[in-house]
């Protein structure tokens, strides 16, 4: 898609990220899990240390994909970019929005310097697993995924 605009997301895309982060959800069938708001995400992202940052996909005026990153650090490898979500909204999916997304992801870790860039993928999103492995992603089977949610680390 010639038209479409890859650009650092601002302040004043929030509304047009938060839009795709639900859209996210409704797509994963998991609207019951999305506890963040437009708000926080906006004071998470847009202050003086931000938590996240984004690539949005601009389409005459409208924000058709975002790609939302942070860094992490590891003690044995340095610097790593995370991609937390990209997402591309279902009208303008298979368009080459998304691998244009990706695509500032990876000149953005080149420009950090990072050594290593991941990104999760649901084991039943077939398209996501289908996209990512024509752009060259590998897979991980070794490392399984943990996590403690906010009630019980509110009781530890």
């Amino acid at each position: 898609m010639t038209n479409v605009v890859i650009r650092q997301g601002t302040v004043e895309d929030i509304t047009g990220i938060f839009n795709l982060v639900q859209e996210l959800a409704v797509y994963e069938n998991a609207q019951a899990e999305l506890t963040n708001t437009e708000q926080r995400m906006l004071a998470d992202g847009f202050s003086e240390k931000p938590y996240f940052h984004t690539f949005v996909a601009e389409l005459e005026q409208q924000i058709v994909g975002v790609a939302l990153y942070y860094f992490s650090y590891s003690s044995w490898k340095g610097k790593s970019m995370y991609i937390d979500d990209l997402i591309v909204t279902e009208e303008y999916r298979h368009t080459g929005v998304g691998r244009s997304l990706f695509k500032a992801c990876i000149e953005e870790a080149k420009k950090q310097q990072v050594y290593k860039l991941h990104w999760q993928v649901l084991d039943w999103n077939a398209p996501a697993i289908d996209f990512y492995k024509k752009i060259g992603a590998t897979f991980d089977a070794e490392w399984i995924n943990c996590k403690i949610l906010h009630e019980k680390i509110q009781q530890a």
